[in-house]
């Protein structure tokens, strides 16, 4: 549903929620905190369109968080590797960053090796593979729950009127999603996104029921309980982002707007957050909250986004309207063709784009495209994001 208040902004569910939502934050700073997790999930072949191969799909959390710390660099000390198609939903969130002046917070939650720029370390480590059913230690799960009710309680003081936006970047995340729903009973198969152009649910639904019965985890489909607590969950099938933005997502509900910036991740998150908080009688306001993500993701014809977002609860889905149909650089242009779609908080960036300096089509194409062209520039002389030789 569009409002005529906020025309790049389109509701999907729990509409007159998400509308009371836009407009308590209207005009309002956001802070964005970008969350980085690896799971080795990642590196199974064809899992994701988020690097070509299982070696890039190493590098492409910090590549991504280097590039939106710094923008485009002559010689960035993690380049951003190539895609199957596209370029990087980085350039979206970097362009918004920049152009508005926003605050951003890397966080590191559990990689292969640190990312080159100025970050806070939650002392976490990478997933295994969710197919194991022992993707993380438990101790690991309880310190980064805690550091994320932490750093959520740190930052919405932060943000003061403001609200803060909670991205992620974890290559393989939205199949660790699909893994988390199913646990919690959310009969999301088939409903979930990927960067793919046709998301590979068979692939994922594969690897869920290898982990799943790995570690003897029950799942009740359609019960409203899972059937241990979701903490333990995510110790056999998650990834580290996911515990992270949970807690964040609890502890700043208390006292400001939260924006989930993703699609089928941040739903899952949200999932997370809601059955935490009943399992571990922890106070939150569900109010607060909304996911929000990009059309490509919220119309995807290969998942169903809204129909998961009906299932998960009463949060407002909301996607921006940017489109890059008339862009002239055809590695954005692939996103109207399925590819790439979201990720890096791109989404959620445009939403507060449009509702923090009033964007639209116009501005934000605008604002992607200059920065498009700045990141050709510095590149002319290495392997570029717009050479005619990359598969982008």
């Amino acid at each position: 549903m569009y409002n005529s208040e906020f025309p790049s902004i389109k509701l999907y569910t729990q509409i007159s929620q998400g509308e009371s939502w836009l407009r308590r934050h209207q005009g309002k700073r956001p802070l964005l905190a970008c969350v980085l997790g690896f799971t080795e999930t990642g590196l199974i072949p064809g899992i994701s369109a988020a690097g070509a191969t299982p070696a890039d799909r190493r590098y492409t959390a910090i590549a991504d968080a280097e590039f939106l710390y710094n923008g485009p660099q002559p010689h960035p000390a993690y380049p951003l590797p190539p895609l199957q198609a596209g370029a990087s939903p980085v350039l979206i969130s970097r362009a918004v960053v920049e152009r508005q002046a926003l605050p951003v917070y890397i966080f590191n939650a559990g990689l292969p090796q640190p990312p080159a720029i100025p970050h806070i370390d939650l002392q976490g480590t990478p997933a295994r593979c969710l197919s194991s059913g022992q993707a993380l230690e438990w101790a690991i799960v309880e310190h980064l729950f805690q550091q994320g009710l932490t750093w959520g309680e740190k930052l919405a003081t932060e943000v003061g009127t403001g609200y803060l936006i909670l991205a992620e970047c974890v290559v393989g995340g939205t199949t660790t999603a699909l893994a988390v729903l199913s646990g919690l009973g959310i009969p999301a198969v088939g409903k979930v996104n990927s960067s793919h152009p046709t998301c590979n649910h068979d692939q994922k639904w594969t690897l869920v029921q290898q982990g799943l019965q790995r570690a003897n985890w029950n799942s009740r489909v359609n019960s409203p309980l899972p059937p241990h607590p979701p903490l333990s969950l995510l110790a056999a099938i998650g990834d580290p982002m996911q515990i992270v933005v949970a807690g964040m997502t609890i502890a700043a509900s208390r006292c400001c707007g939260v924006l989930l910036a993703g699609g089928t991740q941040m739903l899952a998150i949200y999932a997370l957050a809601q059955a935490i908080a009943q399992s571990e009688a922890l106070d939150w306001q569900p109010e607060q909250i909304i996911v929000g993500t990009t059309r490509w993701v919220a119309e995807d014809p290969t998942g169903d986004t809204i129909g998961l977002a009906t299932l998960v609860g009463s949060v407002p889905l909301m996607a921006t309207q940017l489109s890059f149909a008339t862009s002239r650089w055809p590695q954005l242009q692939v996103y109207e063709a399925g590819f790439v779609k979201e990720g890096v908080g791109a989404g959620g960036c445009a939403i507060a784009a449009s509702l923090y300096h009033g964007w639209g089509q116009p501005e934000l194409l605008q604002a992607i495209e200059d920065l498009a062209e700045r990141y050709q520039q510095v590149t002319l002389n290495r392997p570029s994001l717009y050479s005619e030789s990359t598969n982008y």
